[in-house]
């Protein structure tokens, strides 16, 4: 099971884009790419609402509509595949292991990157987050994906690059994987429950 954004795909460029252009709409100056390391990960919402201070907290709902709407146009104008993460999905799938998506990226831009991005390997479910749903951490959307394609959570890794991810993770009983190569940095991930650490996908088969 793998996080997409920061995990599978570097989509940073894209994410600060379309935010950039959505405070833009708001009269707001533009934040720096860096930062969006750390704003990024933690649902559309959360996003706008720490992008905009605590004054402007009115505008959170026009600002996300601004970054959908340029976000449709422009999600794959830099976002591709992390080095080696193709070799890694080859891998996995010629060992037919399953392998299954869950982001807190909206549903439709989550199926849509992979679908443009991912198209040429099959993935047995792919969730983003989905409007009634709570967001990761919560682990009902991991559970939900165990339950579906009838695997125990015990069985499962869970491979992503933030806290939201390892406290995910944690939480359904899943096998948390922290990747160093997304938004997010080592120490983080150790503090927020990863029980191993990888620094290139290929290292990922050893806990398959």
């Amino acid at each position: 099971m793998f996080d997409l954004d920061g995990t599978l795909a570097d989509t940073l460029a894209d994410i600060a884009a379309a935010a950039n252009h959505a405070l833009g709409t708001l009269g707001h100056a533009p934040i720096e790419l860096p930062r969006y390391r750390y704003l990024a990960g933690q649902g559309l919402h959360s996003l706008m609402a720490e992008a905009l201070d605590a004054d402007h907290a009115d505008k959170i709902d026009e600002g996300m509509a601004a970054f959908r709407a340029y976000y449709a146009e422009h999600y794959i104008d830099h976002t591709r595949p992390y080095a080696g993460i193709p070799d890694l999905l080859d891998e996995l799938t010629r060992r037919s292991v399953p392998m299954t998506v869950l982001s807190n990226k909206p549903h439709p831009a989550t199926q849509t990157v992979m679908a443009e991005v991912f198209g040429k390997w099959k993935f047995d479910m792919i969730l983003g987050h989905r409007p009634g749903t709570p967001l990761k951490p919560d682990p009902a959307s991991a559970l939900e994906i165990t339950r579906e394609l009838k695997v125990e959570p015990a069985r499962w890794v869970y491979v992503g690059d933030t806290k939201v991810d390892m406290e995910t993770a944690t939480a359904a009983g899943l096998f948390a994987v922290g990747v160093t190569w997304g938004f997010r940095d080592e120490p983080e991930l150790v503090a927020s429950g990863a029980k191993v650490i990888i620094h290139d996908p290929m290292e990922l088969l050893a806990w398959i």
